[in-house]
């Protein structure tokens, strides 16, 4: 018969299989893209923050990008490194900072796609709308589309996790690298059905929503382009659109990569690694997407590299 510890308020991660060999050699890869993460992140908001030429809409909507890579890695990999180098039976957190560490994390997962949501709507009145771009997008306007991307995720996820906090734990052992809300209500014998639907109900209106916006802007920027053959309108679509557009992919590819391997519980080693790597990897490309393809951050880049020279 099994034994329950009943709303235990000290759980056990069970981390990442690694084994003895590859410890070091795992630990120190994430080390260096955590680095990267902080350094590239923080490097472009000051950039944009100095930089008067960058307070576009387009920059202070992107700002949001890193601001979440950098919360929402801070929250999970420092945590993560110090578990590798931990015996299984020392990973122990406690419940609230659990909780804390899953609220970050669906809050990251969330806010990826509803700024970028946000972003896909500027550049659509950049290229469809050019003479109202200025009227629309207001300093005004920049912070209410900021606030209901944040609002937005900080609801649903608030109702996610709020729903699983109703529930009495019985269990203590969280079969994941890090604290997640489907490995919090699996800690519960009581029933999760309310949380499996409204946690159904929550991906697929966030995944249709978001797939939806991106499909509608990106055709009716492409059908505006066709029309007008102008070629400076279809090269400003290109260099604006093709970085957005991209870092959308990266985010989306990886998040259904996860939901993918869910499918195949003898592959959960590889979904646990998935799951790591959806913060890591747009995490470390955002940034260095953005400051290639902007000509005006590699303008402002490029001046700062020519004035330390001279100096």
């Amino acid at each position: 018969m099994e034994n329950f510890t009943w709303n235990s308020d000290t759980l056990q991660l069970e981390g990442l299989k690694v084994t003895q060999v590859s410890v070091y050699p795992v630990f120190f890869f994430f080390l260096l893209s955590y680095i990267l993460i902080i350094l590239a992140n923080i490097g472009i908001l000051v950039v944009i923050f100095i930089d008067k030429n960058l307070h576009q809409p387009m920059y202070l909507l992107f700002c949001n990008l890193p601001v979440n890579d950098i919360v929402g890695n801070s929250i999970m990999l420092p945590r993560l490194l110090s578990d590798i180098l931990r015996p299984p039976s020392e990973r122990l957190i406690s419940f609230y900072e659990c909780v804390l560490q899953a609220f970050s994390t669906h809050m990251f997962g969330t806010t990826s796609h509803t700024i970028l949501m946000i972003m896909a709507f500027d550049r659509y009145v950049a290229i469809c709308n050019p003479l109202r771009y200025a009227a629309i997008m207001t300093n005004k306007m920049v912070v209410m589309l900021t606030m209901s991307a944040w609002g937005t995720a900080f609801v649903l996820v608030g109702i996610l996790l709020g729903l699983t906090l109703r529930l009495n734990r019985c269990r203590t052992v969280i079969t994941n690298p890090f604290c997640d809300n489907a490995s919090l209500f699996k800690l519960s014998c009581e029933s999760s059905f309310i949380n499996n639907i409204y946690g159904l109900t929550f991906t697929v209106v966030l995944l249709s929503s978001s797939i939806g916006s991106i499909v509608l802007t990106y055709a009716k920027i492409t059908v505006v382009c066709v029309i007008s053959k102008s070629k400076s309108l279809n090269s400003k679509a290109l260099k604006t659109c093709s970085t957005h557009l991209m870092s959308y992919m990266i985010m989306f590819l990886c998040g259904m990569l996860v939901i993918t391997l869910h499918r195949f519980p003898q592959l959960s080693d590889y979904r646990k690694l998935c799951a790591i790597l959806f913060h890591v990897i747009p995490g470390s490309l955002n940034p260095i997407i953005y400051g290639v393809q902007s000509k005006e951050i590699r303008t402002f880049l490029s001046q700062l590299i020519q004035s330390r020279k001279v100096s």
